[in-house]
C-alpha cells in the first residue's frame, strides 16, 4: 500500500486525514487476516517517528523520510516524490526478487510513485482515487481553492498507468470513464465498509449521558473536517434559520461539531466559530476535537440525525459509521452520499445547499418522531449492507484481476 499524503496512524477528522486513513489501515488489517501481508508506505512527518511500526499481525507502516518532517502542505509534495519513490524501491531491494506481489496506491501522489514500482517490480498497480480534481472543480464550494492542474494531469497518468482502478461506488466508476477516460474493463466498484464492532447500535440515553449532553436534547451532529468541500457552515446556517422559525428549539437543541480544520479551512481556522457567532448559536455549538472512532460511534449513537452537507463525497464514510449505530443522516445528494444514503429508508438526501431547504429536512426529524424512528432503523439495515470484510474480499480478487489483466497486456505486446 502506498498512502504517501497522509499516515493511516493519523487520527482522522484533522489536517489530510479523513476516511481514507480509516479505509487504508481497516482493509490492511482485513487482508492480513486472510493471509495477506501488507506494508504501507507513507512519508514521516515527525523525527520522533519509528521507521516501521507494526500496527497488526502482518501489517507494517513504513515512514519513508522525504522533505522536511513539519509545514510541508499538500501542494508542495510533488517535489518530493523522487526521494519517497527512491526509499520505497530501496526497501525492496533489501527483500528477495518477488517480495511485493501488487502494489495499491491511494490518491494521485501515491499513484505516481505506484506506478514506478509496477514498472520496476514487474507487479501491477491498483489504485483508488478517493478523490478526483475534476469532480472537485465542479463543485466548488464558495470561497474554496481550485485544484490545480498540476494535478489534473497527474490524476490523468495514473489513470492510464494503473492496470486496475478501484471505485468506491457506480458513480465514481462513471466519473473515471467519462471525465478521465478510464477504460471500463479496468474499473472495478467495491464499497469501503465500516468496522461494524465500532460502530453499533447504544442506548441513546446512556451514550448522551457519557458525553454529558441533555437526555432529551436534539443532537444534529456533524463530524469531519472543517473545510469548505465538507460544508459545515450549511448546517450551522440551517439550525439558525430552524431557531428563526421555531424559537422554542433553543432551550433543546445541541449541535455538536467534532473535527478539526483541513485543507483550505486551514487558512481560516477559526472562520466556523465566528460564523457561528455571528448567526448567535454561542450557546448551541459545541466544537469538539477529533476523537478516535470508539468515541466518534458514541457520538453518533447520541445523535438525533448526523448532517453530512458535503459539495462532494466519493463514499461518505462517516454517513456509514453514523448509519451503523442506528441514526438517521441527512445528506447531500452528491456523489457516492446517494449510495451510502438511501433517502427515505436509513435517511434523507438533499438535492441543495441552500439552508431554508437544510433546515426543512432536518426539522422533519425534529418534528416527527416516528420517521426519524423508522429511518434509525432503516439505516442500522442499510449499513449492515457496508462490511470491511467484504471489501477485503473483494479487493483481493481485485488484485487476482489486475495479474490477469497485466499478464494479458504483456502476451498481447508479445504478440504484436
Amino acid at each position: 500500500m502506498i498512502s504517501l499524503h497522509t499516515s493511516p496512524l493519523d487520527q482522522p477528522g484533522t489536517g489530510d486525514a479523513g476516511g481514507m486513513n480509516v479505509y487504508v489501515i481497516e482493509l490492511s488489517r482485513r487482508l492480513a487476516a486472510q493471509g495477506i501481508a501488507v506494508d504501507i508506505f507513507t512519508r514521516a512527518t515527525a523525527s520522533s517517528l519509528a521507521p516501521v511500526v507494526e500496527v497488526a499481525d502482518h501489517v507494517l507502516v513504513r515512514h519513508v523520510a522525504a522533505g522536511p518532517f513539519e509545514g510541508l502542505t499538500k501542494g508542495e509534495l510533488p517535489g518530493q516524490l523522487c526521494t519517497f519513490a527512491r526509499e520505497v524501491l530501496r526497501t525492496e531491494a533489501a527483500h528477495p526478487l518477488g517480495h511485493y506481489a501488487a502494489v495499491h496506491s491511494h490518491y494521485w501522489l501515491s499513484g505516481q510513485v505506484g506506478a514506478l514500482a509496477r514498472d520496476r517490480w514487474g507487479v501491477p498497480l491498483v489504485h483508488s482515487m478517493h478523490t478526483m480534481a475534476k469532480v472537485k472543480n465542479d463543485a466548488l464550494a464558495e470561497g474554496d481553492t481550485p485544484e490545480p492542474l498540476a494535478r489534473v494531469i497527474g490524476e490523468e497518468q495514473v489513470v492510464s498507468a494503473a492496470d486496475l482502478l478501484v471505485a468506491n461506488t457506480d458513480i465514481e466508476a462513471k466519473q473515471l470513464i467519462e471525465l478521465y477516460d478510464a477504460e471500463p474493463g479496468r474499473v472495478e466498484v467495491i464499497h469501503p465498509g465500516v468496522d461494524l464492532s465500532v460502530f453499533a447500535p447504544q442506548p441513546k440515553d446512556a451514550a448522551r449521558w457519557a458525553l454529558g449532553l441533555p437526555g432529551d436534547a436534539h443532537v444534529l451532529l456533524f463530524a469531519g473536517r472543517i473545510q469548505p468541500l465538507k460544508a459545515p457552515d450549511v448546517l450551522l446556517k440551517a439550525v439558525a434559520v430552524l431557531l428563526e422559525q421555531d424559537p422554542t428549539l433553543r432551550s433543546r437543541l445541541v449541535v455538536p461539531v467534532v473535527g478539526g480544520p483541513s485543507g483550505s479551512g486551514l487558512e481560516h481556522p477559526e472562520s466556523l466559530a465566528q460564523l457561528a457567532d455571528e448567526l448567535g448559536l454561542q450557546d448551541v455549538v459545541r466544537f469538539v476535537p477529533p476523537v478516535a472512532q470508539a468515541e466518534l460511534a458514541t457520538w453518533c449513537a447520541a445523535a438525533t440525525a448526523v448532517a453530512v452537507p458535503s459539495y462532494n463525497e466519493s463514499f461518505g464514510l462517516v454517513a456509514a459509521e453514523a448509519q451503523a449505530t442506528g441514526t438517521p443522516v441527512v445528506a447531500a445528494a452528491v456523489g457516492g452520499l446517494t449510495t451510502v444514503v438511501a433517502d427515505g429508508r436509513s435517511g434523507l438526501l438533499v438535492d441543495t445547499h441552500e439552508p431554508r431547504d437544510w433546515a426543512a429536512a432536518l426539522g422533519r426529524l425534529l418534528s416527527e418522531p416516528d420517521l426519524a424512528a423508522r429511518l434509525g432503523e432503516g439505516a442500522l439495515e442499510h449499513a449492515r449492507e457496508f462490511s470491511w470484510d467484504r471489501t477485503a474480499e473483494r479487493t483481493l480478487a481485485a488484485y487476482e484481476r489486475a495479474h490477469e489483466l497485466m499478464r494479458y497486456e504483456a502476451s498481447d505486446e508479445v504478440a504484436s
